[in-house]
């Protein structure tokens, strides 16, 4: 009788696995993005850049400040790339002042690159109530993390939930240009 009993628990048990919803079903978009592959790209990060239309602005910044040949051959650096719409979004006086100082430009640039291993800089990997914090080439930190809605971000900006492994590092898109702090130099 105690044997039919455990017989019949084991049966229940199973059923209600069989029956549960998968973990893919489970998840949604959060889980779905954390799970992205990154896409391989045979290059550089500089040349992933040249290879993507909406990232012009950026391979242009990038090549005012002088910055190609580090960002092409430095290894195990990851990028967060903003668009050329976050670009188009910033005031055309500061979008100016930035391609015409290339002292600035450089230290907004340098804001978007991490030595930091690409575990640690993977923008779906942190959470809002605990981001990690992941120091640039700049000389500040980037938060990066998941926001309440379930979005990759770095700092304020919006990350896709596809990174970009090239053969020096991997490329992050991401929605507007990251402005770091400026202090007042004494």
């Amino acid at each position: 009788m105690a044997l039919s009993r455990i017989f019949r628990s084991i049966i229940a048990a199973t059923v209600l696995v069989a029956s549960a919803p998968t973990f893919a079903q489970l998840t949604g978009p959060f889980y779905s993005c954390l799970s992205t592959p990154l896409a391989d790209f045979d290059g550089s990060i500089v040349d992933a850049a040249a290879a993507t239309p909406e990232l012009s602005t950026l391979v242009t910044a990038v090549t005012t400040a002088g910055l190609g040949e580090t960002l092409a051959t430095a290894e195990g650096i990851t990028v967060y790339a903003p668009t050329d719409d976050a670009f188009a979004n910033l005031p055309s006086s500061i979008l100016d002042t930035l391609l015409a100082d290339t002292t600035l430009l450089t230290a907004v640039l340098t804001y978007h690159v991490t030595a930091e291993p690409a575990f640690r800089a993977d923008p779906r990997r942190g959470s809002t109530a605990a981001p990690t914090l992941v120091d640039t080439l700049q000389g500040q930190t980037l938060a990066v993390g998941f926001n309440t809605g379930g979005a990759p971000m770095v700092n304020q900006s919006m990350a896709d939930c596809q990174g970009v492994r090239t053969n020096n590092g991997v490329v992050w898109i991401i929605d507007s240009v990251l402005m770091p702090q400026f202090l007042p130099q004494s």
